[in-house]
């Protein structure tokens, strides 16, 4: 069975923005879809689990009350990019209050820079932050992989295949089978030839199902195939 991709991510970010209970609903599945690799991000930036998820719970809250995905828009290019930007930013602010907070709320504080001296410094790149960003790229990968499993998954069952997809996913995600080609068609009652044939659909599909779900995410589709190479790489 063949799904067609007629709704894009990007279609549901701009239908995010908007108003009404359509909105409120779009920009809920998306904060949903992007959960995990916010999580992955913050927590490897603080070191802290039961805080990572607080503060990503916070910074999605923030989205939902105040619609903040108006900034977003695929000309500006991929959605991803423009996350793990707005998680930054709020986590530069978070950290921002810490800091007020501790010296003492209030109080005014002179800057550092001299009079005049309109230089943006010499800012040296964080290798723990480029790490962390790895991290995003990485579970935003995993969280690709696993939406085009669930695809696959949905077909099969409105197929009437669901043992097959279950038995074969092994083959598509680089886990280790439990069984060989032969166990799989005599546990299906195939012959060993049309396991691998259906393992070959089952990882073209797949394939496609991968590009697709980054397809959503990227404002010029000639950038799905770039996105892809990046997916493998940050999953190499």
């Amino acid at each position: 069975m063949t799904r067609t991709f007629c709704t894009t991510q990007w279609t549901q970010v701009l239908a995010a923005s908007g108003e009404g209970p359509e909105a409120e609903q779009a920009l809920s599945d998306l904060c949903a879809a992007y959960y995990d690799p916010v999580v992955a991000f913050i927590r490897r930036s603080i070191g802290d689990e039961d805080r990572a998820r607080d503060l990503a719970h916070e910074f999605f809250a923030r989205v939902l009350e105040r619609h903040g995905l108006h900034g977003a828009h695929p000309q500006r290019g991929r959605f991803r990019t423009y996350l793990l930007g707005a998680v930054k930013h709020f986590l530069a602010n978070q950290h921002a209050s810490t800091l007020r907070a501790k010296r003492g709320a209030g109080a005014i504080h002179e800057p550092l820079a001299a009079p005049g001296d309109t230089s943006g410094g010499c800012e040296i790149a964080d290798p723990a932050a480029l790490l962390s960003d790895t991290t995003f790229d990485r579970e935003w990968a995993l969280n690709v992989l696993n939406r085009a499993l669930g695809i696959l998954a949905q077909d099969a069952r409105q197929s009437g295949a669901p043992r097959l997809f279950e038995l074969l996913r092994p083959w598509l995600t680089g886990d280790r089978p439990d069984m060989t080609q032969a166990d799989a068609a005599r546990e299906l009652g195939m012959t060993e030839g049309a396991v691998r044939v259906a393992v070959h659909r089952l990882r073209r599909r797949f394939r496609e199902a991968v590009k697709a779900e980054i397809g959503r995410t990227v404002g010029d589709p000639g950038e799905a195939d770039a996105e892809l190479r990046h997916l493998i790489a940050v999953l190499s």
